[in-house]
């Protein structure tokens, strides 16, 4: 693994303010992800984990701290270079797959990579390769409403890796799944195990944790070796 990491996050903190009080969600929190290494933060509901997730992907601003992805600084960049950034950087993987009804999976793959500049021809060959790594080789013109929950996840995983980033940040991304189908979406995660991409899973299941290479737990707004 590289030393330098992939993702840093130093005295990060977040407070949510209704008018009436302040609540902190993250306190302090200090946090590095190395290059190609599987990490799962879990913790009770509520302890702040997509909050968490959304600091490190740069979808939410810190009360205090800073984020680095690959070497920068999010807050340093304008809301533009910080989109750029994470098209470049960083995968993301949510409990619901996202998928537009109207794209077929190899579309909906290379959308990313269509978005990063790349051109069409070389876009939709990348996603086809993920998809055959995935065990979505043949479904490559299916649309979502004629896949299963679990091939829908499997495209949604592919289309975060296409445009091969540091780090995929994954929220929940068996929740919404029934335990076979949730073993099919974990096997096929394990098959990019030879791949330099850090994930960040944040998760309940056990059965994702124990397949990280470390496993962290979000406690009174700080992370804690499990």
């Amino acid at each position: 693994m590289s030393e330098l990491p992939v993702i840093s996050a130093s005295q990060l903190g977040k407070i949510y303010s209704d008018g009436r009080r302040e609540v902190t969600v993250l306190n302090q929190l200090d946090l590095m992800v190395s290059a190609g290494e599987w990490l799962a933060i879990v913790g009770v509901s509520g302890a702040g984990k997509s909050t968490l997730l959304n600091l490190l992907g740069g979808l939410d601003v810190p009360s205090a701290g800073e984020v680095l992805v690959a070497g920068r600084s999010l807050s340093a960049l304008s809301e533009d270079e910080r989109s750029r950034w994470r098209n470049r950087q960083l995968g993301f993987v949510f409990q619901m797959h996202h998928l537009l009804p109207e794209f077929s999976a190899l579309e909906s793959v290379a959308m990313p990579a269509r978005i990063g500049g790349a051109n069409k021809r070389d876009a939709e060959e990348k996603a086809q390769r993920l998809l055959a790594i995935l065990g979505m080789g043949e479904r490559l013109g299916h649309r979502p409403a004629e896949l299963s929950g679990g091939e829908r996840q499997r495209v949604a995983i592919a289309r975060a890796l296409v445009n091969e980033p540091a780090c995929v940040l994954m929220d929940e991304p068996t929740g919404n799944l029934d335990p076979q189908t949730a073993e099919q979406v974990l096997v096929a995660m394990d098959a990019l195990r030879e791949r330099q991409t850090a994930f960040v899973v944040v998760t309940h299941d056990p059965g994702i944790a124990t397949r990280m290479d470390r496993q962290l737990s979000l406690t009174d707004g700080r992370l804690e070796v499990l």
